[in-house]
């Protein structure tokens, strides 16, 4: 355990804002004697007679009685404050010289250097928050677009930890009932309605898979989508990449295998980033360069969540765009095909691609029915369909902004909205989904007439599932592995 060495009664003390020369730099102290150990060096007012919630200016002087800095001293007295305990923060001026001698002095003073993520473990174990709100602490830290801000603080406030507890507290007293039952095992008394018991697993189970299918939407908003351009040299993957950012990002030439490297960039979109991966081009290399380029492309590719495969509707015949395809896909890609210079050839049509009609572009016989394309592979089934199709001219930038709202739409989808509660951690959406797998065995022991034992038994795995979610249940390597990638300040 990363802070199983220190006492987590000591006082600590951290640098709580980035290092680096800046106009000010905030230490903060917390712990039971923070108010006097600043006192110690503090030359202003009495520190230790203070009320809480205030702000003094003074200086800050060595043991030889020199001058540090003048500073802004906040007091935060417990229990009002983010750890409960005795907060000071130190207002200084931001040169790191400056801030290194107070923190050594506060350390000479009687603190010791906060390890990462302390202060707010600390709010944990006082009862502050609870772990799924400390956990969105540093999401909201990290946050980089309004929507991760917007889905860190709603998870910070406790909405989404509220209504676990919240089930499982009606969870817990159904298994309060059965293990009762288990005392009277011998005089076969039946305390908890088999009817309601079930009644609120489903009602549980329903709540729990919304929770779950959110965790894609989560994730996206969470650390954006990897978005992987693909397609031949000059179909025209870069001009397209430069359209969507509305700026000339990437080199672009009439010259085959120009991109031979991934270039990457984020494209946000009504708050979900989009992390743009623009690729080498697919084809037999011409050198090794090349090649290795190419195989970086199939890299990216395979860990994408989102392909946008491009091609030209001039060059390519549409038996080559189906070969493509049937070798980029994989099993849980989100695809999208740009049909690119469309300015050069307006009659392409879908149908001339993906349906049972002729393969001549220009041809109009193809069947009338936009139903889906299966991709004839010997070891996967891959459908595209007309909604997957968009038609656009990247250098004249045609139908860029639909492609945008469809780059957003397979992201947002009717059932998972942003105002909605969205789980956007994997340690969340894996409790859960052992959670509800616990749930679906309470309800199959139910209509199997399993003995109540065993029904208590799955129960109580569900309820240890949902409470490693709020920290009502926690093992040391758990809070070590959570607060041990926290910034070492908060």
């Amino acid at each position: 355990m990363y802070y199983s060495t220190h006492d987590l009664n000591d006082t600590i003390v951290a640098l709580a804002t980035p290092a680096g020369v800046g106009a000010i730099g905030v230490i903060r102290l917390s712990g039971a004697a923070a108010i006097h150990i600043c006192n110690q060096v503090f030359k202003g007012k009495n520190l230790e007679e203070q009320d809480s919630h205030t702000i003094h200016f003074g200086t800050i002087r060595d043991e030889d009685d020199h001058i540090i800095d003048e500073v802004l001293v906040s007091l935060f007295v417990a229990p009002k404050s983010y750890t409960r305990e005795n907060v000071v923060e130190v207002s200084c001026h931001g040169s790191s010289y400056i801030i290194q001698q107070l923190i050594q002095l506060f350390i000479k003073k009687g603190a010791r250097m906060a390890q990462p993520g302390e202060f707010t473990l600390r709010a944990f174990l006082n009862g502050q928050m609870d772990l799924s709100q400390a956990e969105a602490v540093a999401d909201l830290i990290a946050s980089s677009s309004e929507s991760s801000h917007t889905l860190a603080l709603q998870q910070m406030r406790g909405g989404f930890s509220d209504e676990i507890q919240k089930l499982r507290q009606k969870l817990l007293d159904f298994a309060s009932l059965i293990e009762l039952e288990l005392d009277f095992s011998e005089e076969d008394v039946e305390f908890a309605d088999r009817s309601e018991l079930k009644k609120l697993v489903k009602t549980i189970q329903t709540y729990l898979h919304d929770l779950i299918q959110s965790f894609d939407l989560g994730n996206a908003i969470k650390n954006g989508i990897n978005t992987v351009i693909a397609g031949r040299p000059n179909a025209g993957k870069s001009t397209l990449l430069n359209a969507l950012l509305n700026e000339e990002r990437a080199i672009v030439s009439d010259i085959a295998g120009t991109t031979r490297d991934t270039i990457e960039e984020v494209l946000n979109i009504n708050g979900i980033q989009f992390r743009l991966i623009d690729t080498a081009g697919i084809r037999e290399a011409s050198d090794q360069i090349e090649a290795m380029g190419v195989e970086k492309t199939m890299e990216k590719i395979s860990q994408s969540a989102l392909l946008i495969y491009v091609f030209d509707v001039i060059q390519m015949q549409p038996e080559e765009v189906r070969q493509d395809l049937a070798k980029l896909l994989k099993p849980g890609v989100h695809l999208l095909v740009i049909a690119n210079k469309m300015d050069l050839n307006p009659y392409t049509k879908f149908e001339h691609y993906f349906e049972g009609g002729s393969e001549e572009r220009g041809n109009e016989s193809s069947a009338k029915n936009p139903s889906d394309f299966e991709l004839p592979t010997s070891d996967l089934s891959l459908a595209i369909s007309k909604s997957q199709w968009i038609p656009v001219s990247a250098l004249e930038k045609m139908n860029i902004p639909f492609l945008k709202e469809k780059l957003y739409e397979s992201v947002i989808t009717e059932q998972v909205q942003l105002d909605s509660t969205v789980v956007s951690n994997v340690r969340h959406y894996e409790a859960l989904r052992k959670a509800s797998e616990s749930l679906d065995d309470v309800l199959h022991a139910m209509d199997s007439g399993i003995t109540s034992d065993f029904v208590a038994m799955d129960i109580r795995r569900a309820l240890a599932f949902l409470g490693e979610i709020t920290g009502e249940i926690s093992t040391d390597d758990l809070l070590g592995n959570i607060f041990g990638k926290f910034c070492i300040g908060k």
